[in-house]
């Protein structure tokens, strides 16, 4: 069953660079919340730039949950990562605080507020194979032999997806049974009282973020924060490495990929990936979108939001 302090939080959520992290504390404010990061790269120590890790100063005194709780070359399952977040927010309920949830996983978001379904455990010899794979024949190849096995799945996810492309193809072959089967008996809403707000700017504004952030992450030094990591006791986890940003950089760093052409390959990965957030929020009607506009300030949206969830939740300041 569901975690019902799941069902009590408030969840602010919306594609990359739209703005989250500064409306999240200001929202913070207002309700008198602590902030849990909805974020499978931000857990990772040493990756601050190509995540856009909120800093101690950006974070305006309110405190940030489930940052920097592992190494970059530790793994972190959707299971772990919900059993985190459960106590992370029991902690700050029981400081009497609200629990605002701020992020843009979309997996972690249904995960959290709907729960999972019981597939079987990772297998690190079965996802090395699978990664192999991936590398030598193509993520296109993985991609078609999951339509194969699970279409349903496969129409869900994108070619490039490979770390759920690989998960789902773990499921069946230890499992026996499709992902897409398992998953539909947690395809049920949350109760009515569980609200999640995505931040919806208009979309040539979000590129023109997008673009321009990736630009700021090279210039404050992203290729020398992949260096580092790279030269760290362990190799990155595929999660990590595959990370976006991340990923290109490590071609640099290879001498495969010059440095411009990885500027734009960073951006368009990114709006790709904005636009695969936003089909994800479409899809789970639980999210309720909010259209911001191109000149609003943090603030002001989450002055609207503290609003809108009084008006929703019957919360007050």
């Amino acid at each position: 069953m569901f975690d019902n302090v799941f069902h009590r939080a408030i969840y602010l959520t919306g594609p990359t660079a739209s703005g989250k992290t500064a409306v999240g504390v200001a929202l913070a404010h207002r309700l008198g919340a602590e902030v849990i990061a909805l974020d499978s790269m931000t857990l990772y120590r040493g990756m601050d730039i190509g995540t856009a890790k909120p800093a101690l100063a950006e974070r305006g005194g309110i405190p940030h949950h489930l940052i920097d709780v592992l190494d970059p070359w530790e793994a972190a399952s959707v299971s772990a990562y919900r059993d985190w977040a459960s106590e992370a927010a029991r902690e700050v309920e029981e400081r009497g605080r609200r629990v605002l949830f701020v992020g843009g996983t979309a997996l972690y978001l249904k995960a959290l507020i709907r729960g999972l379904f019981d597939g079987p455990a990772a297998s690190i010899e079965l996802r090395k194979r699978l990664e192999h794979d991936a590398l030598v024949q193509g993520d296109e190849a993985l991609h078609q032999k999951l339509a194969t096995l699970d279409p349903a799945a496969a129409r869900r996810l994108h070619v490039h997806d490979r770390r759920r492309i690989i998960r789902a193809l773990e499921v069946i072959e230890l499992g026996g049974k499709p992902i897409s089967l398992l998953q539909t008996e947690h395809e049920h809403p949350a109760p009515a009282e569980v609200k999640v707000y995505a931040l919806d700017p208009p979309r040539a504004v979000l590129h023109d973020r997008i673009n321009r952030r990736v630009v700021r992450f090279f210039e404050s030094g992203l290729i020398d924060e992949v260096r580092v990591l790279q030269s760290g006791p362990r190799p990155l986890c595929p999660v990590a490495a595959q990370g976006i940003g991340y990923r290109e950089v490590i071609a640099i760093l290879a001498g495969s990929a010059m440095l411009e052409e990885t500027i734009d390959r960073v951006q368009a990965r990114s709006r790709q990936f904005a636009k695969r957030q936003m089909t994800w929020f479409r899809g789970l009607e639980e999210v309720q979108r909010v259209p911001i506009a191109p000149d609003e300030t943090a603030e002001r949206i989450a002055q609207r939001l503290s609003e809108l969830i009084e008006s929703d939740c019957g919360i007050h300041r």
